[in-house]
C-alpha cells in the first residue's frame, strides 16, 4: 500500500507498507522533508511495523514520537503527519493528480440560488456526472450566510439587515454567519471526492484543500496561514474563513469567504457579534477581528480571483468549465423547496 500526504506549508510525506495479520508490516518513511540524524529515519520505521492497522492517527504519531533519538530535529513534517500518510494509505486514499479538474466562474445568481449549487454539485461530483471543481461565486445582492446550527435571531439584527438591503439565509455548512456584501467579498467552493481527504480529520482536511489558496496570496504579497480551525489569516489580521460538509453520498462540500473591503460599523449594525464571541481574540471590537483583501494588496477583487483561478489551474491542471443547465433546474428546485423557506431558514429560531 502507498500513501501520501502534502503537508499543508511544509513538505510531502510518503509511505508504503503492508498488511499481514492485521499489523502493519514492511513499512518505510520517505519524502522531500528534513530529518536529523539519519538513523531517525530507521527508527520510525521499526516503531511503526508492528502496529495493528486499527491504530488512529494520534496513536501513529505518538509511537513515532517516542522512537525519535533524543534531539532529533523534523523540518517541514511532524509525527502526525507520518500518522496521516499511514492512514490515508490504509483508506486507499487519492491526491490531487488523480482527477481531472475544473474552474467555474459563473454568473452572479441570487444568494439561495449560490447555496442550493454547492448541495447540487457536491452531488454532481459525487456520482461522476461532474468533475471535481472549484467555483467562484459572483454577488448583486447583499446576504448574511448564517451556518447550519445557528439561531437566527442570536446572529443577526433584523433591523440593521433590513437598514443596508440584506437578505438573510442559511447553508448546509456549519461554523460562523458571514456577512456577504456584493462586491466586498471572495467566495469560493470546492466539491471534491471524499477520498480526497480519506485518512484525514475534519482540522486536517481543511488546511489541505485550501494550501492552493494560501499559496495564491502569498504570490500577491499577503503573508497568509492557516490557523485552525478554519481562519485564513495574516499578521494584519483575519482574511476569511471556511466551511465544509461531508456528504453521505461521497463527496465533500468545502467553500470559504474571504473579505475584499469591509465597512466595520455597518458589521457590526447587521450581526450581533457578542462579547463572549470575540472575548478570546484579545481585541476591542469585532470591527477589527477582519483584513481585507484590498488593503493588503492593492489590487481589484477581480484581479484577486483571476489570480487565484491562475494558482489553482497551474497546481492542479485544472480546465474551464461552467455549471449545466440541469444543474441550475435541481438548484431552482432546492430553492423552492428548501433554501428560501421559512422553515430551513427558522430550523433553529
Amino acid at each position: 500500500m502507498h500513501g501520501e500526504y502534502k503537508v499543508p506549508g511544509g513538505k510531502l510525506v510518503v509511505v508504503d507498507l503492508d498488511v499481514a495479520d492485521g499489523r502493519i508490516v514492511n513499512f518505510h518513511l520517505a519524502g522531500d522533508f528534513f530529518l536529523e540524524p539519519d538513523e531517525a529515519l530507521d527508527a520510525i520505521d521499526a516503531a511503526v511495523n508492528g502496529l495493528p492497522v486499527e491504530s488512529d492517527t494520534k496513536a501513529i504519531a505518538d509511537v513515532v514520537r517516542r522512537a525519535l533519538p533524543e534531539g532529533a530535529v523534523l523540518l517541514g513534517f511532524t509525527p502526525e503527519s507520518v500518522g496521516v500518510a499511514i492512514r490515508r494509505s490504509l483508506a486507499n486514499a487519492t491526491s490531487w493528480s488523480d482527477y481531472e479538474w475544473e474552474v467555474v466562474h459563473a454568473p452572479a445568481v441570487s444568494p439561495v440560488t449560490h447555496l442550493a449549487l454547492d448541495e447540487v454539485l457536491t452531488a454532481s461530483v459525487a456520482t461522476g456526472a461532474r468533475k471535481p471543481t472549484l467555483r467562484f461565486w459572483e454577488w448583486e445582492e447583499s446576504a448574511v450566510v448564517i451556518g447550519s446550527f445557528q439561531s437566527v435571531k442570536n446572529e443577526v439584527d433584523p433591523e440593521g439587515a433590513a437598514k443596508y438591503g440584506f437578505d438573510v439565509v442559511r447553508r448546509i455548512t456549519g461554523g460562523g454567519a458571514m456577512m456577504m456584501e456584493k462586491g466586498s467579498v471572495v467566495t469560493y467552493s470546492l466539491y471534491v471526492p471524499i477520498d480526497l481527504v480519506q485518512g484525514m480529520t475534519f482540522a486536517d482536511s481543511y488546511a489541505y484543500l485550501d494550501e492552493w489558496a494560501i499559496l495564491a496570496l502569498k504570490g500577491m504579497g499577503i503573508d497568509a496561514s492557516y490557523v485552525p480551525l478554519n481562519d485564513i489569516t495574516s499578521p494584519k489580521g483575519k482574511i476569511g474563513g471556511a466551511a465544509q460538509k461531508r456528504l453521505g453520498s461521497g463527496a465533500v462540500l468545502h467553500h470559504v469567504t474571504m473579505s475584499y473591503d469591509m465597512d466595520g460599523q455597518k458589521m457590526t449594525e447587521v450581526l450581533r457579534i457578542g462579547r463572549e464571541k470575540i472575548s478570546d481574540k484579545g481585541i476591542a471590537s469585532a470591527a477589527k477581528r477582519v483584513d481585507p483583501l484590498r488593503s493588503q494588496t492593492g489590487l481589484s477583487r477581480a484581479e484577486i480571483i483571476e489570480r487565484m483561478k491562475q494558482q489553482f489551474s497551474s497546481m492542479y491542471r485544472a480546465t474551464p468549465g461552467d455549471i449545466t443547465p440541469a444543474e441550475y433546474a435541481a438548484a431552482e428546485r432546492l430553492v423552492t423547496e428548501k433554501f428560501a423557506t421559512p422553515e430551513w431558514l427558522n430550523r433553529v429560531p
